[in-house]
């Protein structure tokens, strides 16, 4: 099948069918330019279909590139170029003008209105199908060939055959979620042709707990509550939001956004985490609206009462705790130590973190080329002369919501430009 593909002198190839790799194709497709598109696995973006928990979010909505770019880092200053010339409104109006409407949900997330990850791939899809980008899954890449002198890529050595292109994206993303393919092979091979490459860690991801109490709760959801962080004892950082409940600890935005922290915590010492579920009412004045419930409902058995109590969702956990061993008991027979007990874990129940999880829950992962070796006016390659390099292969730390796939719009388009 590949024979005739093999003898075809493309404009261009790209290494990698995800979010970035589809993006770069169609682009450069657009452009006029004849594209090969090489894929792993049997299917085209198979993270894509996932991220954002199956809902996808797509960008945020923070349409100052100055504002926007300061969530990047030390990269900021690299980004201005690229996000001049594909930002958010770019990437609202290229999903939108396809018949994907867009919703902007809380911190300027932006989702399809669909609420659907797979209609985000289908647009992509369609997008490069229509613009006659030949597709080759089931297809990884063995070796990038390279001549020496020239400092070029001749052609690339895949599981179908052997291709050439006058030029190659890399858009082969990084190390999260390996379960999709995305297994960072193309840092090996970018180091072979000379690039440094950062090893990638998980900087994104959720957080294990040791706690019983926590796994029991797995499914539901803190809301604005406050989240300190101990080293050995002592007071590291606290942040608002919401928690969500895990098997295995806990995640959600705010966890995510906060792990590189904890994960420079867990090489000071033992890391514990306190949770103060009612962070706008200090303890004194929640003591006295507990002691109202209980005065109102003096006759009735407290398990009855723990909703009025404890907040949305989440009173399963004071009746894990054992303050009150027995939930039938009556309101007026709990004594002032044990009311005041629950008071005290509404306001600082202690959660043990023993660990991050790994590269297989990581949303997004860090390392990847330096930028300092990319001309980020083209995406470029300042090593390789032919080669472009675009999303997660590129080492740019920043949190999530939305600014990972922006990011893999913005690269992969300035990318297409094959400029």
């Amino acid at each position: 099948m590949s024979t005739k593909y093999e003898k075809i002198e493309y404009d261009l190839i790209v290494m990698g069918g995800g979010a970035s790799g589809m993006m770069a194709a169609g682009i450069a497709a657009e452009n006029g330019k004849r594209v090969l598109l090489v894929e792993k696995n049997k299917e085209l973006g198979k993270k894509l279909k996932i991220t954002g928990g199956g809902r996808c979010n797509i960008t945020n909505a923070t349409y100052n590139n100055k504002e926007l770019l300061k969530k990047f880092g030390k990269a900021e200053p690299f980004l201005y170029s690229p996000f001049s010339q594909f930002g958010v409104k770019d990437t609202f109006k290229f999903f939108e003008t396809k018949k994907l409407p867009l919703v902007i949900e809380e911190n300027n997330r932006v989702f399809p209105r669909s609420q659907s990850a797979l209609d985000v791939f289908k647009v992509l899809e369609r997008y490069i199908l229509n613009k006659n980008v030949t597709i080759l899954l089931d297809n990884p890449v063995l070796k990038i060939n390279t001549n020496k002198p020239s400092n070029k890529i001749e052609s690339v050595t895949t599981k179908k055959g052997t291709f050439s292109a006058k030029n190659y994206i890399l858009a082969t993303g990084g190390s999260s979620h390996p379960e999709t393919g995305s297994t960072g092979d193309g840092f090996e091979w970018l180091k072979e042709l000379g690039h440094s490459a950062n090893s990638p860690t998980p900087t994104i991801v959720p957080l294990k707990a040791a706690n019983k109490w926590v796994r029991k709760l797995s499914g539901k959801v803190a809301k604005k509550v406050k989240i300190t962080f101990y080293t050995n004892g002592k007071k590291s950082f606290s942040e608002k939001g919401d928690v969500l409940f895990t098997h295995f600890g806990i995640s959600g935005p705010t966890i995510l956004n906060l792990a590189h922290k904890v994960s420079d915590l867990l090489h000071e010492g033992e890391v514990t985490a306190s949770i103060d579920f009612y962070p706008e009412t200090d303890i004194g004045t929640l003591d006295k609206k507990i002691v109202e419930i209980f005065d109102k409902n003096k006759n009735k058995m407290f398990k009855n009462v723990l909703t009025e109590i404890a907040p949305e969702g989440l009173s399963d956990f004071i009746e894990d705790s054992k303050i009150i061993p027995d939930m039938a008991v009556k309101i007026n027979e709990i004594s002032k130590e044990q009311r005041r007990e629950i008071v005290n874990i509404l306001k600082g129940r202690t959660i043990n973190i023993t660990e991050l999880m790994g590269m297989e829950r990581a949303v997004i992962s860090d390392g990847g080329i330096p930028l300092t070796e990319v001309d980020t006016r083209t995406m470029k390659s300042r090593l390789v002369k032919n080669l472009y390099l675009t999303g997660d292969i590129l080492h740019i730390n920043r949190p999530s919501g939305g600014y990972s796939l922006q990011l893999c719009w913005t690269t992969a388009y300035v990318a297409g430009q094959l400029k």
